[in-house]
């Protein structure tokens, strides 16, 4: 009986093995795919909670930011948030303004943190509000225009309520009146800024972005020549 033999040695090539481990690979990753995508098909979609009054109810905890953007009413309505706690801590070091034309919405921020949410008005389609990156140029507490504003006759009686010193004529004798901008901010040197005046809740300004009486003082005091607006 002749002594047995051991086996040879098994070759493995190693370009055979990758591929057969690469194409298994790929056979679980679809396989995980696919049970991904048919328990998400199985999943229904989140229904909004509704109280016994039949309308939403807001899931986020009154006074936080989340709740007022979360309420049917925003971004259109007049009210303005505010953090006091860190409005406290925020000046015109550490402060930014970003313009939301979109939504028609002003926001002081600290970092990446809103410290106040206001309504704003900006320019309408005639006269739009420029998109873009801006740093505050000048700041006048008393501010008028001198291109838009009111034109009077001779007698003192009103004779244009939207008029524009450049294009308009004024009555001999009559004179032109500026509209009013306190709390000027500029942004441009060819005019925008951002100033207090009538806020409609949707553009209606000559470019310019206009803010609440009520709110624009304490942005005014929270920012400085340099501080950085974001519009857009």
């Amino acid at each position: 009986m002749s002594p047995e033999l051991p086996e040879p040695p098994i070759v493995r090539n190693p370009i055979i093995d990758f591929a057969m481990n690469l194409s298994r690979l790929i056979l679980l990753a679809a396989a995980g795919v696919t049970a991904f995508l048919g328990s998400c098909a199985n999943q229904k979609p989140t229904e909004p909670v509704i109280g016994q009054d039949g309308k939403p109810v807001n899931p986020h905890p009154p006074g936080t930011y989340e709740h007022f953007t979360a309420e049917h009413t925003y971004p259109k309505t007049y009210n303005v948030w505010k953090n006091q706690e860190l409005l406290d801590k925020t000046g015109p070091e550490n402060s930014r303004l970003v313009i939301k034309l979109k939504g028609q919405r002003g926001l002081l921020m600290n970092g990446d943190q809103v410290v106040m949410d206001y309504p704003i008005c900006s320019g309408r389609s005639s006269h739009p509000t420029p998109k873009g990156t801006y740093q505050i140029l000048e700041k006048i507490v008393d501010k008028s225009s001198n291109k838009y504003g009111r034109i009077y006759d001779a007698e003192g009686s009103l004779v244009n309520s939207d008029g524009d010193s450049t294009k308009d004529k004024i009555p001999e004798g009559g004179k032109f009146v500026g509209a009013p901008m306190r709390y000027w901010m500029r942004l441009t040197w060819d005019g925008v800024g951002h100033h207090i005046g009538p806020v409609r809740r949707y553009p209606a300004s000559h470019a310019c972005i206009r803010g609440p009486s009520g709110t624009m003082p304490t942005i005014y005091s929270k920012v400085k020549v340099g501080t950085e607006v974001v519009v857009e």
